[in-house]
């Protein structure tokens, strides 16, 4: 069973509910890089001010910072982790396996959620959040095209993603990652 995983896709992709569902019962830590900076935003540091002005603007927040926040929680983690939502680029991605190799916790497979991005920008709406207007929504997905998508074949090319269809009921969708998994 690998234990050292990603969830790729674009927002509103399901990649947070799936990683929660495999995270509870597989007992592994969800890093989810967007609830830790929404944390920050939550607690009105000065950090999280700054993290707010860039979410609002659609903009996404700077890469160091995302990449010490995830060395720090998977450090001391020995049971198995899911990443979701970092890495989003390829400079991210060549960090996060410099880190990953330090730590000894090699990154053993990449689910990519795929959907069409009507359906994205109406489940963003659908979701209800201040950050999620249609035009942020819009540029959000703009720039996850430019940066995140070259992923997928960075991916791809280290035999380590697996394509999951995003636009089916939870449970179809969970049991699909659970039986890749132990593949």
């Amino acid at each position: 069973m690998k234990k050292h995983l990603l969830f790729l896709g674009p927002p509103g992709a399901g990649k947070g509910t799936q990683a929660s569902f495999i995270s509870e019962s597989n007992a592994y830590l969800h890093l989810s890089t967007g609830e830790l900076l929404r944390q920050e935003v939550d607690k009105k540091t000065t950090l999280g001010i700054q993290i707010k002005e860039i979410i609002n603007s659609g903009k996404l927040v700077d890469d160091r910072l995302v990449l010490e926040i995830v060395k720090q929680n998977l450090a001391s983690n020995k049971k198995g982790w899911i990443l979701d939502g970092y890495p989003r680029n390829i400079s991210q991605a060549d960090s996060l396996t410099k880190v990953l190799s330090d730590l000894n916790q090699p990154l053993e497979k990449v689910f990519y959620l795929n959907l069409d991005e009507e359906i994205l920008v109406q489940r963003l709406i659908n979701r209800g959040r201040t950050d999620d207007n249609e035009k942020i929504i819009r540029t959000r997905l703009d720039i996850y095209k430019e940066t995140t998508q070259p992923l997928i074949a960075y991916y791809k090319n280290l035999n380590i993603l697996e394509y999951i269809d995003g636009d089916r009921d939870l449970k179809t969708i969970s049991d699909d990652i659970k039986q890749k998994m132990a593949s």
